[in-house]
């Protein structure tokens, strides 16, 4: 299992706060910010087959607006596993400054159980 990754993205019309209806702003919306977040986590993790992690909980600070076309450096680091809960510091760049951070937990599951719960089939 990998213990940290880091990911780019760059601030796109559709991840304005305006466009996420967020804010009113053309700012990087945090909803977009967060979603980042669990991706780097995501892609941190290398899970066996059948086996997939889902985020159970997102505490996080955006303290710094990014404009259009900033280009956004996310790091998601694996500080703590117990079983199957993953405890993640995570947090976002802007040129080098943190535009955000905080702490992000996800669950290892079974895919198609979870599913077949969730469906109740």
């Amino acid at each position: 299992m990998s213990k940290s990754v880091i990911i780019e993205r760059i601030v796109e019309e559709k991840h304005l706060a305006s466009q996420m209806k967020s804010g009113s702003l053309d700012v990087l919306a945090t909803p977009q910010m967060i979603a980042w977040m669990e991706e780097a986590s995501c892609l941190a993790l290398n899970l066996e087959e059948g086996k997939t992690s889902v985020g159970t909980f997102m505490s996080v600070s955006h303290d710094k607006a990014s404009p259009l076309g900033a280009k956004i450096e996310i790091h998601a680091d694996l500080i703590e596993q117990d079983g199957r809960k993953l405890v993640f510091k995570v947090s976002a760049f802007q040129d080098g400054a943190c535009i955000g951070k905080g702490d992000h937990q996800r669950f290892i599951v079974d895919s198609e159980r979870f599913l077949q719960k969730t469906y109740g089939k």
